[in-house]
């Protein structure tokens, strides 16, 4: 997936966040203050940045305006003033996420940036399987699984947060949208049908009480 540098001072947040980044594919690396930012996006390349303003001596504002004018950033802070968003936008930033924020909101906010900022068209690929992000397009070893919209709906939620459980609520909130007024078990009727056609019966598990996971990882 993507190299990813995070930039926040508190701790707890920014291990939170590198976790859940860790879990749905990227490569990330956490700095905590603004001089240690600059010193590591200057050793390797970054597909992104998830910048904090209130970084301890160099703030994010003045980091933004010393690291390189294509690597995109995203600001992530709890300064909520127009003023801010409207500064910090105009130093180039691709997003501003104000705190507190839903995890499942940051990730989708980093996937559309990285989908807009990284050339080429995004494809995931598990066994056998290939999703073209772009094209909303399925294969299974090479050949075309005909979804229907809510199908590939539900497994692109599914194939962005990866590894993390996700109620049903939640997938009816994501994939079929916040309108959506029909009962939970329609999520169990559609998993039903992912695992059939793309043959991923142990791998998009049920969580007990919880909802439903699509398990990418090894052992």
């Amino acid at each position: 997936m993507a190299a990813i540098l995070l930039a926040e001072d508190e701790r707890a947040i920014n291990n939170l966040m590198a976790a859940n980044l860790r879990l749905v594919g990227h490569q990330c690396d956490q700095a905590f203050t603004g001089q240690e930012t600059l010193a590591k996006a200057g050793r390797r390349p970054y597909d992104l940045v998830l910048l904090d303003v209130m970084l301890p001596g160099t703030d994010g504002f003045a980091v933004k305006a010393k690291l390189p004018a294509d690597l995109p950033v995203i600001f992530v802070t709890a300064r909520t003033n127009l003023g801010d968003k409207l500064r910090g936008l105009g130093l180039g930033a691709e997003d501003y996420i104000v705190k507190p924020f839903e995890i499942l909101e940051l990730l989708a906010r980093v996937e559309t940036v990285l989908r807009r900022t990284r050339s080429g068209s995004p494809v995931f690929r598990f066994q056998d399987i290939q999703v073209d992000l772009a094209a909303h397009r399925v294969l299974r070893a090479g050949q075309e699984v005909a979804l229907t919209p809510q199908e590939y709906a539900l497994l692109e939620t599914l194939v962005l947060n990866r590894n993390l459980a996700l109620s049903r609520d939640k997938l009816l909130e994501i994939a079929w949208g916040y309108d959506y007024q029909g009962e939970t078990r329609t999520v169990d009727v559609h998993i039903q049908r992912l695992r059939r056609k793309l043959g991923l019966e142990k791998e998009i598990q049920t969580v007990y009480k919880i909802g439903y996971r699509l398990n990418t990882r090894e052992g």
